[in-house]
């Protein structure tokens, strides 16, 4: 999970389902599969790649050769492992899938989507999996010129997903018609130039498994899928208009606001995050009384100008700065700014001025300019996901007292700095500091809007050139991991007094099958939460787990960006601070009250999830008595 938000472009977004098994013939006995407890526990493979990605991609034998050798590995792999997180079932599937749709071979390919339905908990997800390429299978079978064909598919597709229930699917398709508008082979090149291709040039011509299916995805987008995406456009675009009703809301009628008059104490919330602009927030920000900005340490605490809060930077390096820098930006700010806000329009299929400017822009990139866009917008994530998370925390509580902690994330297509046992020792102190100052400032609630896994540090090894092989860096990054896991656990064991609370993450995975930090960790004053739409039901990002038990609204979420503009984003990264807004007025009215308390009358008053009722979805109203 990044603090930045993502352009939803689903390269291969595949669904498929595996060919039924013989029952005539008995089995030989096998012998015992490898346990996967984690995803660390997975076979590595490596992958030879001729030439440049974007290059290799366009080939013919060579890639269905590399295809195939895909496939046997998986299939390999299957038989050996004892695998069940469902998340990498499902990966495993959608890459055998794709294979066998290069190999041109459809029933097989077809065959796979009421397995991955199979492992699908989620109804959206699974009411909406194989739908477009069932419609695309119904085409071909029908045959005919090019304008029968499209006709044959449009009438599939309209008549399978008009069968379903329009309130469960609704956000899927809205997600899937703006996909199909802004996909284009450009902005797969764009990708493929800016991010593999320099990849493979730093790996000598080898590509990781992951990495390997990521391209057979995009050449089985380009190849198969994306022909038919605008007649997916105009298919979800007029069952769209066909179906205006909104969706229930059920956030307005639990909402609970504090006054000034009512009787409170102030509460430090702690917003450890990608940094904030203090500017919205007058009134409701952490004021260290010792300090002045100054460009001095006036207080001797090593911080300079700590005058609300502190902030690290990409080294893990003290810096005064609270709000992240865009100096980097290659397009004007207002253009990006409105970009951003474009791409939530497109998401929630609000038609915007925004909107159709993005649309248009996209349209009209070339290859070469992808890796800019992507850069900028992800640039302009790192520097307002902070304050929007701020936003979130101190809403309708004039006791909460902000205090920005700013961790500093990269945002490029390949990272600027390598993994390493310095900058992983680094990191695991700039934990430990930022939670000491949280002690020492009083703070009551933190949100931790951010994370990663093993495998995140994996993937950036492989990025730059780092490692022998597959195997290589997974036992690197499984070191480096170690070292910043267990810096952060100690960091916020050592303070019992403060509620930690931590954003599941949006890749709608395990985050104990990944291991992720923060999310993944379970300690007493700990809390992790997924994300809900506004109807309270699961989003189709939110990852899930053990321990997260406990969810919050995290669809279209109104706060403020740098600047004082109020916009609206998705994500976990939404849902934790409206727990943590929860917190802080359940401690700004009760002080008394430790984490574990809060917690409790947090769960306590929580509904269970329609249809998942060991889920919790937060009942602010309820928590208050009101």
């Amino acid at each position: 999970m990044r603090p930045t938000p993502a352009l939803l472009i689903a390269l291969a977004s595949l669904t498929l389902a595996a060919p039924a098994l013989a029952q005539d013939s008995v089995p030989a006995a096998q012998p015992a599969k490898k346990t996967v407890k984690t995803a660390d526990d997975l076979p590595r493979h490596t992958y030879k790649v001729e030439g440049k990605a974007s290059q290799f991609f366009v080939s013919d034998a060579p890639f269905k050769a590399f295809a195939a050798k895909i496939k046997a590995d998986l299939l390999a792999d299957l038989e050996a492992y004892d695998i069940t997180d469902r998340t990498t079932l499902q990966g495993y599937y959608r890459a055998l899938q794709q294979a066998a749709l290069l190999e041109g071979n459809w029933d097989e390919a077809l065959g796979y989507i009421d397995r991955i339905k199979g492992l699908e908990e989620k109804e959206s997800k699974r009411l909406m999996a194989g739908q477009t390429l069932r419609a695309i299978a119904a085409a071909n079978r029908g045959g005919g010129d090019e304008a029968a064909m499209k006709s044959a598919f449009r009438k599939a597709l309209r008549e399978s997903i008009s069968a379903l229930p329009w309130d469960v699917i609704r956000d899927d398709v809205t997600m899937a018609k703006a996909q199909a508008e802004m996909m284009n082979r450009e902005l797969l090149m764009g990708a493929l130039q800016s991010q593999l291709d320099p990849i493979v040039e730093a790996q000598n011509g080898q590509l990781s498994g992951d990495l390997a299916r990521q391209l057979l995805s995009m050449r089985v987008m380009a190849d198969t899928i994306l022909p038919w995406q605008p007649d997916v456009a105009e298919v979800y675009g007029v069952l769209l208009a066909a179906n205006t009703g909104e969706k229930k809301d059920i956030w307005s009628g639990r909402r609970v606001n504090l006054s000034d008059k009512d009787a409170g104490t102030p509460v430090v919330v702690c917003v450890w995050d990608s940094g904030v602009d203090v500017a919205p927030f007058t009134g409701n920000l952490f004021i260290n009384a010792k300090e002045q900005p100054n460009g001095k340490d006036d207080d001797g605490n090593g911080f300079v100008d700590d005058v609300h809060g502190i902030a690290f930077d990409l080294h893990a390096g003290r810096t005064p700065d609270l709000l992240f820098p865009i100096d980097d930006l290659k397009s004007p700010l207002s253009l990006v700014e409105n970009h951003t806000k474009g791409l939530s329009d497109v998401q929630a299929n609000i038609d915007s001025p925004e909107a159709s400017a993005l649309k248009a822009y996209i349209k009209s990139l070339k290859a070469e300019q992808v890796k800019d866009f992507m850069e900028d917008l992800g640039l302009y994530g790192n520097y307002s996901h902070g304050t929007h998370v701020a936003g979130i925390t101190a809403e309708g509580n004039p006791f909460a007292r902000i205090l920005p902690c700013r961790l500093s994330f990269d945002y490029r297509q390949i990272p600027l700095l390598t993994p390493s046992e310095e900058l992983s020792r680094s990191a695991a102190q700039m934990y430990k500091d930022s939670v000491d100052y949280m002690k020492a400032a009083g703070v009551r609630v933190v949100n931790m809007s951010w994370g990663g896994s093993p495998r995140d540090i994996e993937a950036s090894l492989e990025a730059k050139g780092a490692g022998k092989d597959a195997a290589d860096r997974a036992a690197m990054a499984r070191a480096l991991f170690a070292i910043e896991r267990d810096g952060l656990r100690e960091a916020i064991d050592s303070a019992p007094d403060i509620l930690f609370i931590a954003a599941a993450g949006n890749s709608d995975n395990n985050n104990e099958f990944a291991e992720m930090i923060p999310s993944g960790l379970t300690l007493p004053n700990l809390m992790t939460v997924g994300a809900v739409d506004q109807a309270g039901k699961p989003t189709g990002f939110t990852t899930f787990g053990p321990n997260v038990r406990l969810y919050a609204n995290g669809f279209e979420v109104e706060s403020y960006v740098p600047g004082g503009k109020r916009v609206r984003y998705s994500g976990t990264s939404m849902a934790a601070p409206n727990v943590a807004n929860l917190a802080a007025k359940i401690l700004a009215v009760n002080p008394a009250l430790t984490p574990v308390q809060v917690i409790e009358i947090i769960i306590k008053s929580a509904d269970p999830m329609e249809g998942h009722s060991e889920l919790l979805v937060i009942n602010p109203k309820k928590a208050f008595g009101r």
